[in-house]
């Protein structure tokens, strides 16, 4: 079945890897990003992958942009089936050094973001009774990681999210939620961690170096491990999500993630146990 597929932060890394490998499975894809002059990485995957795709502006911290980029979408297919919600950023800071500057952005580009644009579809797909919404999260969604607690809460915020939503819009509208919770992708993300550590004040010398050095040395030397995945690896982990008829409230996309988590997610792998509890527990 063909679908309309709205996806944010699609200037780099997975988010092209998702759009492109959406028009190749024959699905209207509308790829946005928060500044169209970067646009350039993405329109050379499509122009190689031989797709076409419609790229719009869409900020994920600018209610109004949003808005706007699901009125255009809506205008043009009225309808929306799938809302990806692939922007975000990652963040490697103690508590104590990060700026409430700092910890608003991370929490308002990882969380709100995800909030502001699920509200601007949830009402097109509740009338359609039908539609799914992907965000994508993080095994640090599940499990708490050095110097990444900022980043972490917002992705445990993300997952609490879905599930919640899940609990209950699911058996009343038909509209489904999926957590892809990825371990390490191969793209310009880790890259762009690091250079968020300089641009804030690089490594500070105090009692926290030797621990973030150790951190990011560690980090280093896994690159070439099984952590990493490709973005088309996740890529394709998303479109089995979307292809699903009952798809999994949340998915690891490695086998490295489902060992890495497997502490907390054993029990219920696809989170549709919880969500059988939940339902009995408040809404019967």
């Amino acid at each position: 079945m063909q679908h309309v597929i709205l996806i944010t932060g699609t200037s780099t890394g997975l988010g092209i890897r998702i759009a492109v490998q959406a028009a190749q499975a024959g699905h209207i894809v509308y790829a946005t990003m928060r500044n169209l002059g970067k646009r350039d990485a993405l329109d050379a995957a499509a122009a190689e992958a031989g797709v076409t795709l419609n790229v719009l502006q869409l900020d994920v911290q600018d209610t109004d942009s949003v808005t706007a980029a699901v009125a255009h979408v809506m205008q043009a297919e009225n309808r929306i089936d799938v809302m990806i919600n692939n922007a975000g950023a990652g963040f490697v800071r103690s508590t104590e050094q990060a700026s409430e500057d700092d910890i608003n952005w991370v929490m308002d580009v990882n969380f709100n973001g995800v909030v502001r644009c699920t509200k601007a579809v949830i009402g097109h797909m509740r009338r359609a009774r039908s539609g799914h919404i992907i965000n994508i999260s993080s095994v640090g969604g599940l499990v708490g990681q050095p110097f990444n607690e900022v980043y972490c809460a917002a992705k445990f915020a993300v997952e609490g999210y879905t599930e919640a939503m899940a609990s209950y819009i699911t058996p009343s509208f038909g509209i489904h939620f999926t957590c892809v919770e990825p371990g390490g992708i191969a793209s310009e993300f880790a890259t762009n961690v690091l250079q968020h550590v300089q641009s804030t004040g690089g490594m500070l010398e105090d009692e926290y170096l030797p621990i973030l050095q150790k951190y990011i040395g560690g980090a280093q030397d896994r690159q070439g491990g099984d952590i990493y995945q490709t973005a088309d690896q996740v890529a394709e982990v998303v479109m089995s999500c979307i292809a699903a008829d009952t798809p999994p409230i949340r998915i690891r996309t490695s086998q490295w993630a489902e060992t890495f988590c497997a502490l907390k997610t054993d029990l219920d792998p696809d989170g549709r146990k919880q969500q059988a509890q939940v339902i009995a527990q408040f809404l019967t």
